[in-house]
């Protein structure tokens, strides 16, 4: 798949931006992330991923229409907003490990105002390189390489609170990460109560093992050998109750299916491989006991005055 657009200008320049589908072996991720919670060996994985493929050549079309659409419909059911043409106008992203910027772009043109994040400095380079032959994207779409929790800690710093986003996208990413409880802490901080999150990653089961792995890796080499551990999977059932201790409420869990033959995705009710999550920042954080509140209520009552 690459992308192909036209552009009108008085040089008549055609910029290849604009999307066509290829018979050529399909990688289910988005280029993904790292963090400081990232192993060093998979920060190297996505620099060598990155010069073996051109980046918006690399990436199932259909598949990545299946996040756009999850995205899109969630956060309209979410936050009601309703704008002709541009669905998501009015709302501010995070996308998380944004690689080549193959969803900001798209979401971008949905109407969001799109931050891309991404540690590896070459790949935030290529992702503002492809938005600007696109001058739509200039107000709507911009990229910073950074990690997460560097983005979290300068919010703590400027003292504005935390919450600046209506939603992240994580497409790719957890299945990299060495310390998934800050992952989910620093998207806690960084969503406004009431804010989406989306996932997306590979399950944690035998299946996934033989085609993640030993297929896609080593015997059909779609991707580089070593580009994933499996003892880094995680369940659904893992994920959501690591997001419910940080103060989120998982709203669905979808399956997601690659079929060889058609190179098309789909979604599925098995979430043996691939799957798609959507959870919602609660706007009461769970963790907080309401019960040691009225007894600190009363404590406070009760002391002596001055």
């Amino acid at each position: 798949v690459c992308f192909n657009y036209t552009l009108g200008s008085p040089a008549s320049r055609t910029c290849r931006l604009g999307m066509f589908l290829t018979n050529a072996h399909v990688f289910h991720s988005v280029l993904f992330t790292s963090y400081y919670t990232i192993c060093h060996r998979d920060v190297k994985a996505a620099r060598v991923l990155e010069r073996s493929r051109e980046m918006w050549g690399f990436c199932n079309v259909k598949c990545l229409l299946l996040l756009v659409y999850l995205h899109r419909d969630n956060l309209l059911n979410v936050h009601g907003a309703r704008h002709p043409g541009k669905p998501l106008a009015g709302l501010r992203l995070l996308d998380v490990g944004c690689g080549g910027g193959l969803l900001s772009e798209p979401l971008g043109r949905l109407g969001a105002h799109v931050l891309g994040i991404d540690p590896v400095s070459d790949s935030i380079h290529t992702a503002q390189l492809h938005a600007s032959y696109d001058p739509d994207l200039c107000d709507s779409v911009s990229y910073r390489a950074c990690t997460l929790e560097e983005l979290s800690a300068e919010e703590e710093e400027e003292e504005e609170g935390s919450g600046h986003f209506d939603a992240i996208v994580a497409s790719e990413v957890v299945e990299h990460l060495a310390d998934l409880e800050t992952f989910a802490f620093c998207c806690s901080h960084m969503l406004k109560p009431g804010g989406s999150l989306f996932v997306t990653t590979i399950n944690k089961t035998n299946l996934s093992y033989a085609l993640g792995i030993v297929v896609a890796e080593q015997l059909l080499r779609i991707v580089p050998s070593g580009t994933h551990d499996w003892e880094k999977f995680i369940s659904p059932v893992e994920l959501e109750r690591l997001l419910e201790s940080n103060g989120f409420s998982v709203q669905s869990v979808q399956g997601m299916l690659y079929n060889p033959a058609s190179g098309a995705w789909s979604w599925t009710n098995s979430t043996a491989i691939n799957y798609a999550l959507h959870a919602v920042k609660l706007r009461d954080d769970p963790r907080r006991d309401p019960a040691e509140e009225d007894r600190g209520a009363a404590a406070h009552s009760s002391a002596p005055r001055d």
